[in-house]
């Protein structure tokens, strides 16, 4: 029945936050409303996530501006946008929530903006990375990335390093269609070529006919995106068991497909491999060893941080940042406009909120597949200053 209710809710969501804002707007606490992914295949997800946020809390305290900031969890398991949709009213009005946080999938972002909207109260996305998603809602920002920013560095990297030929392989869905189109783009706009391109199914690991393919079209790079978990292991121990790379065949992907929670598995297969983030826990900061020390302290000392849990703990940076701008104002349309145009430090370095996407705006690093003190590691060697 509660389920039912919710589905039917619709367009009264709007009357149900008026009849509450009085009282939540009385009280001293500030709740964020975390949508993620806490079960399932994507789990780690919302356990890097999770993560950043209590990482923020014990470094900065609960409290800012006179409120104590609270932090709500709910759990889509995984890309389901009408779960998301559903618990993003559950939060809104029965829980009564002044912040939208989280959503580690565009679709599930997507089907929560509208609510956003209506309710207006921000939401911050500190994971989904489709292109334009915060054009969606005039009270959404992103401190994560998009593929549009970060794939264009490697491809102009990868013709900068001689490369004539590429073949794109990318997961079925919006991010990786981004992924493609901009690498296409950028790509050949530099002056190389495209000869063939495949999207595959979000959660296979069976990628030998694939690979295949890359085989006969004989191309200089192979560029990737696929998700990590054990997809992206799979993907890169056929890339070797094929040949490719014995055939001169250079890998390079997206961030995702070394992601620092998969490298011990990916192990020594990916020695070498290069890659382009906006993110790597072996980034040269004061402020991200100490992060990384937290991290591994709350975690355990075998545990790496992920862009995932940098992007929720700016998330949260940016939500204090605000509050302390508003005074302690939790009202959405105070609490979004202070949101935009935030410039903040973070552990991958300096971040800004763009004031009229509401979309981040940061520089992308080239790393490479290396050891570091015996340990895996992805070593950043060239910076693409943001905008360029």
């Amino acid at each position: 029945m509660k389920s039912l209710y919710f589905r039917c809710l619709g367009l009264s969501v709007l009357a149900g936050l008026i009849a509450g804002a009085p009282v939540a707007a009385a009280q001293d606490v500030v709740k964020v409303g975390m949508i993620v992914e806490m079960s399932g295949p994507f789990s780690e997800f919302g356990r890097q996530m999770q993560a950043g946020v209590k990482i923020y809390q014990d470094q900065f305290g609960d409290s800012v501006a006179g409120k104590r900031v609270e932090v709500v969890y709910r759990d889509t398991g995984g890309a389901n946008p009408d779960a998301a949709k559903r618990l993003a009213q559950e939060l809104v009005v029965r829980d009564k929530v002044q912040v939208l946080a989280g959503f580690g999938f565009t679709p599930n972002a997507m089907a929560v903006a509208p609510i956003a909207t209506q309710a207006k109260l921000p939401m911050v996305v500190m994971n989904a990375a489709g292109a334009g998603i915060t054009a969606k809602s005039p009270y959404m920002v992103r401190t994560s990335f998009t593929y549009s920013d970060v794939v264009p560095p490697i491809a102009k990297w990868a013709v900068e390093q001689g490369a004539k030929t590429a073949y794109v392989i990318v997961a079925d869905y919006a991010p990786g269609h981004d992924a493609e189109q901009a690498f296409v783009k950028t790509f050949e706009a530099a002056g190389g070529k495209v000869v063939g391109a495949v999207r595959t199914p979000l959660v296979t690991t069976e990628f030998a006919p694939y690979m295949l393919r890359v085989k006969d079209a004989k191309p200089d790079v192979l560029f990737a995106f696929v998700n990590g978990g054990s997809v992206a292991p799979a993907f890169i121990k056929e890339f070797r068991a094929k040949g490719l790379g014995a055939d001169g065949i250079k890998l390079l992907g997206t961030g995702d497909v070394v992601d620092e929670p998969i490298m011990n598995v990916i192990g020594e297969q990916g020695m070498g491999m290069t890659t382009v983030y906006p993110y790597s826990m072996h980034h040269e900061s004061a402020l991200n060893k100490e992060y990384v020390q937290r991290f591994k302290a709350l975690l355990g000392n075998n545990e790496r941080p992920a862009i995932m849990s940098v992007a929720a703990y700016d998330g949260m940076a940016a939500i204090y940042a605000a509050l302390k701008k508003t005074g302690g104002n939790a009202d959405g349309t105070a609490l979004i406009a202070a949101l935009k145009g935030l410039e903040i430090e973070s552990p991958r370095g300096r971040i800004r909120i763009d004031a009229k996407t509401g979309d981040i705006v940061q520089d992308e690093y080239i790393r490479r597949f290396e050891k570091v003190n015996g340990e895996f590691a992805n070593v950043e060697f060239k910076t693409y200053k943001a905008g360029n």
